[in-house]
């Protein structure tokens, strides 16, 4: 029998994480679409970044921060406009970025189930002295060309993802189920 080539092997992981389902969930514990603002992704002007690439889920300080799908750790550390961030890799090759943490339950290589604890809410970074929230971004590894226009960034969001429509879709879903 033969073994089975580098590069075979290689597209088959690929094709996986393109197909695993995502089973995505709001990733504060205890929060609904009701908040975050539902036009705050790539809202401008927004500071230093230019603009809003992802949604912030207001909660009060020390709420679990919880994975919104299966996935794996791959950073966590502290950045200047960020403050206490955490980096997961999830299904369909992407990044999901949770930042403004006070604390981390989660460290780097560590797999994690949808609804593993992560961190806590909390406000460090570009948030300090303002209302605890958790800065949800979704970066797809596989750029959406189609996605590129003409506004501030515009080229970014091939790869930036809103949150928004998807967590409703969860939120839609979860409603139903508790009727």
């Amino acid at each position: 029998m033969k073994r089975p080539r580098p590069r075979h092997l290689l597209l088959a992981i690929l094709l996986l994480g393109l197909l695993a389902p995502q089973w995505l969930r709001v990733p504060v514990q205890g929060a609904s679409n009701r908040d975050w603002h539902p036009q705050s992704f790539w809202y401008e002007p927004w500071g230093r970044s230019g603009t809003h690439k992802g949604i912030d889920i207001f909660a009060r300080q020390g709420t679990p921060v919880l994975a919104p799908s299966y996935g794996i750790v791959v950073f966590r550390g502290e950045l200047d406009m960020g403050g206490k961030v955490l980096l997961m890799l999830g299904p369909k090759w992407r990044l999901h970025y949770f930042a403004h943490l006070d604390s981390y339950s989660a460290r780097p290589g560590q797999p994690v189930l949808p609804g593993a604890p992560l961190g806590t809410v909390g406000s460090t970074g570009n948030a300090q002295g303002k209302p605890p929230h958790l800065h949800y971004s979704i970066v797809t590894l596989l750029p959406y060309p189609w996605r590129w226009d003409t506004s501030t960034q515009g080229w970014k969001k091939m790869l930036y993802l809103d949150p928004t429509p998807m967590l409703n879709e969860v939120a839609v879903d979860s409603r139903k189920t508790n009727q």
